[in-house]
């Protein structure tokens, strides 16, 4: 997950601006609940750097005032760019999740129905304790 940071994040931003502890609770609901919260604040700060986010200080009615993230311009090309990139990651997993099914399937049948332990690539290698 540590490599698609970028994109899920300039996405949250791009759905709503917000700080860091907001981000990072944004991420668990998108299923990246075990991202460490210190490489989330490293990664804005590399989006920061990119020109691909802004912050500004906001105050907080309770505590000490907080870095608010925005998408830029240049931010929202970059969400673009990644959301094609990720769309053809899907194609290509969707692909292989199809194949590993059929592939499965037809292994249990002939595992079920006594057939050669023996696959494509030789005969299984026994491991004895």
């Amino acid at each position: 997950m540590r490599g698609l940071l970028h994109p899920f994040l300039l996405l949250l931003i791009f759905e709503r601006p917000g700080h860091g502890y907001e981000l990072i609770e944004r991420l668990g609901r998108l299923g990246a609940a075990e991202v460490e919260p210190g490489h989330v604040y490293r990664v804005l700060r590399g989006l920061e750097r990119e020109r691909l986010v802004v912050s500004t200080w906001v105050p907080s009615d309770s505590g000490p005032a907080r870095r608010c993230y925005e998408l830029t311009p240049d931010g929202l090309a970059g969400l673009e760019a990644w959301m094609g990139r990720l769309a053809r990651l899907g194609q290509v997993l969707d692909s292989c999740l199809a194949r590993w099914g059929k592939a499965s399937q037809s292994s249990s049948r002939r595992s079920l129905n006594g057939g050669s332990e023996r696959g494509r690539h030789g005969p299984a290698i026994a491991v004895r304790p």
